[in-house]
């Protein structure tokens, strides 16, 4: 509400918006496909719930962080938006859930993951987290800016 609206004939992908949509999704594939060879590379067989767990996890991420332009998640708080952090720990807790409860295992592939495999997914998916941050705080020094 501090900033006037957005003309209605405005493209959603203007002011930069698709290049910001293009340099997640490829962040996000890249993590992906990062947390899939380093599985396989180790022996691991349950790359394929991790890779599930990374992109599940990196989109929680990736929520939290674009919820605002310009002002860093830290600088909002953390508690300003309750529906929206109830939504992002309620997919937490199913994405625990497809992991650990063995009722759901069957229906979507998954197997559990050991602490050092979750571990390592919680750190791969706040890659995402961070780099948006990181985006918004060059935005907020004038290093980046956006443009249609």
């Amino acid at each position: 509400m501090q900033r006037p609206p957005r003309p209605p004939q405005e493209s959603i992908f203007a002011q930069g918006m698709w290049q910001h949509i293009l340099w997640v999704g490829l962040l996000m594939g890249g993590i992906s496909l990062f947390s899939q060879s380093w599985a396989y590379h180790i022996g691991s067989t349950h790359w394929q719930s991790m890779v599930f767990t990374v992109l599940s996890l990196s989109q929680m991420g990736h929520v939290l962080a674009i919820r605002s332009e310009r002002e860093s998640l830290f600088g909002q708080g953390l508690f300003s938006n309750i529906p929206l952090l109830g939504a992002v720990l309620l997919t937490f807790g199913l994405q625990m859930a497809v992991l650990y409860v063995p009722t759901f295992q069957p229906i979507f592939k998954t197997v559990e993951l050991s602490r050092d495999e979750l571990l390592i997914c919680l750190a791969l998916s706040s890659v995402v987290f961070f780099a948006v941050e990181i985006e918004k705080w060059m935005r907020r020094r004038g290093w980046i800016y956006r443009n249609g």
